[in-house]
């Protein structure tokens, strides 16, 4: 195999082997998280603390901003122009239909964020 054949074989298996490695490190954080979460709940049980509701929901999810919509929505909204942007930069016909196609993805989810912001009671 000559060198052009074996970049075209690695380049995939690194994209989805990395793609894996995020969502496999994300869940295992988000389970590491919750996993302290009960042993802060275990040790407060043990102490003879009473856990209200109240209390529960305060410890269990970590409030969100009132502003965390607007910032997602502009943060999308910015990645598909910057997406959009480069494929007009590029100039060329066969990267500038894929880039401005890849940009509608992220600038319509900003615009759903930014839709929620704005109607959020």
């Amino acid at each position: 195999m000559d060198n052009a054949a074996m970049e075209d074989v690695w380049v995939p298996i690194i994209m989805f082997l990395t793609v894996g490695a995020i969502f496999i490190l994300f869940f295992y954080f988000r389970f590491r998280t919750r996993r302290e979460f009960q042993q802060t709940l275990r040790i407060a049980l043990d102490k003879g603390a009473e856990l209200t509701p109240d209390v529960l929901d305060r410890l269990g999810e970590p409030a969100q901003p009132k502003t965390a919509d607007l910032r997602r929505g502009l943060f999308g909204l910015f990645i598909g122009i910057a997406f959009a942007v480069f494929g007009l930069v590029l100039g060329e016909e066969e990267a500038m239909r894929p880039l401005l196609a890849v940009s509608a993805f992220p600038f319509l989810v900003g615009i759903a964020y930014l839709g929620l912001w704005k109607f959020r009671e």
